[in-house]
C-alpha cells in the first residue's frame, strides 16, 4: 500500500529584492463576483476576462471568500472558488470555467514567472477518470493536468504533452505553482511548494514551444467529458519577471525571498518505492527534483534517504 509522508526540511532565509510584477489577478479588485459580470468586449475593464464558462448565471460558476485562498496569502482577502458541472459547455463539447487576463501588458516576452495557488475541499471532488487541462495557454505548451496517467490522482506538470512533475492532489492542501517561462530561451521550469511553504525549482527549465499573446493564458479548468460537479479553488495568481519571488503572496516585489538550504518544501509523496541511503562523491539531487529523463542533464542521484524514481519513463524520474 503506498504511504503518504509529510517532509519539512530547514531553511534559511535571504533577504534580496524580488521580482516585479507586471500582471495582478488579485481577487481584491473584485468585492463580490458581480464585479466580474462589468467586464464585455464593449467594455474591457478589471484584471480579467469572463466569458469562458457555461449558461448559468456568473454567481453559478464563480464564488469569493477567505476560505478559498492559502492562509498564508496575507495580501488577499478572499480566493476564488470556480465550480465546473455538466451546465458548463461552452463552445465545444468540453466543460470549461476560466478567466484570461485582461491586460495591455506583454506577458509573453523575456523570463517570466505565472504564478497561483490551487486548491480543492473534500467535497465536489474532481473527478481522476476524466482528464483535466488546468491553468493552460491556448497552445497547451505547458499546464496542469488532473486524472491522465502515470498518476491519474496526482497533480501533474506538463511541457508539450510530456509529464516532469506531479504531486498527490489532496483535498484542503494548498499547492503554490510558478511557471518559470523562458521566452527568448524557448523553455519553462516549475516551481512548487505546498501551504506556507516558499517556492522551490522542482523542475528545470526544459524546451518548449513558447508563446502567447498576452490574453490566452486560462486561468480554471477544462473538462473534456461531462461529469458531476467540481469545486476548484485559486489564489495568489500574478505575473512577474525575475528574480522569482519564493514567499507566498500575491507578488508586490521588494519582499523576502526563501532560498532553500537543500531541500526546502512540504509536499506529500505517494510511493510504493522504498528508500536507501546512498552515498555520493558528485551532486545529488534534492528530495521531488528530476533525477533522470529524456534530455535531462543534471544530477542522477538522490540525497538521503530519496531514492530515483520512475514516474513517466523515458521521460521523467523523481527523487522520492
Amino acid at each position: 500500500m503506498a504511504l503518504l509522508t509529510w517532509v519539512t526540511l530547514g531553511l534559511y532565509t535571504l533577504s534580496c529584492k524580488a521580482g516585479t510584477t507586471i500582471w495582478s489577478g488579485s481577487f481584491n479588485a473584485y468585492p463580490t463576483v458581480s464585479a466580474f459580470d462589468l467586464w464585455s468586449w464593449g467594455n474591457e475593464v478589471g484584471e480579467y476576462q469572463w466569458y469562458i464558462h457555461g449558461t448559468q448565471n456568473t454567481s453559478h460558476y464563480l464564488a469569493l471568500g477567505p476560505s478559498y485562498k492559502n492562509p498564508a496569502d496575507t495580501s488577499e482577502t478572499n480566493g476564488l472558488k470556480l465550480t465546473v458541472d455538466a451546465t458548463s459547455t461552452w463552445n465545444s463539447q468540453f466543460e470549461r470555467t476560466e478567466l484570461i487576463p485582461q491586460t495591455t501588458q506583454n506577458l509573453g516576452t523575456g523570463n517570466l514567472f505565472y504564478h497561483f495557488t490551487i486548491s480543492h475541499p473534500s467535497t465536489n471532488l474532481p473527478d481522476s477518470t476524466i482528464e483535466h487541462q488546468i491553468c493552460f495557454f491556448e497552445s497547451h505548451f505547458t499546464e496542469l493536468k488532473y486524472g491522465v496517467a502515470p498518476n491519474a490522482t496526482y497533480l501533474t506538470w506538463m511541457v508539450q504533452e510530456v509529464p516532469y512533475w506531479g504531486m498527490p492532489f489532496t483535498p484542503g492542501v494548498f499547492f503554490n505553482i510558478a511557471y518559470d517561462i523562458d521566452f527568448s530561451a524557448q523553455t519553462v521550469g516549475l516551481w512548487a511548494s505546498t501551504g506556507s511553504n516558499p517556492l522551490v525549482k522542482v523542475v528545470q527549465n526544459v524546451p518548449a514551444s513558447a508563446s502567447t499573446n498576452s490574453e490566452d493564458w486560462h486561468l480554471g479548468v477544462l473538462r473534456l467529458v461531462n461529469g458531476g460537479t467540481e469545486d476548484w479553488y485559486f489564489s495568489g495568481v500574478y505575473i512577474e519577471t525575475g528574480p522569482i519571488t519564493t514567499s507566498v503572496g500575491n507578488g508586490t516585489g521588494g519582499s523576502t525571498t526563501t532560498t532553500p538550504a537543500s531541500s526546502s518544501t512540504s509536499v506529500s509523496s505517494s510511493t510504493t518505492t522504498s528508500s536507501t541511503t546512498t552515498t555520493a562523491t558528485g551532486p545529488t539531487q534534492t528530495h521531488y527534483g528530476q533525477c533522470g529523463g529524456t534530455g535531462y542533464t543534471g544530477p542522477t542521484v538522490c540525497q538521503s534517504p530519496y531514492t530515483c524514481t520512475s514516474i513517466s519513463p523515458p521521460y521523467y524520474y523523481q527523487c522520492l
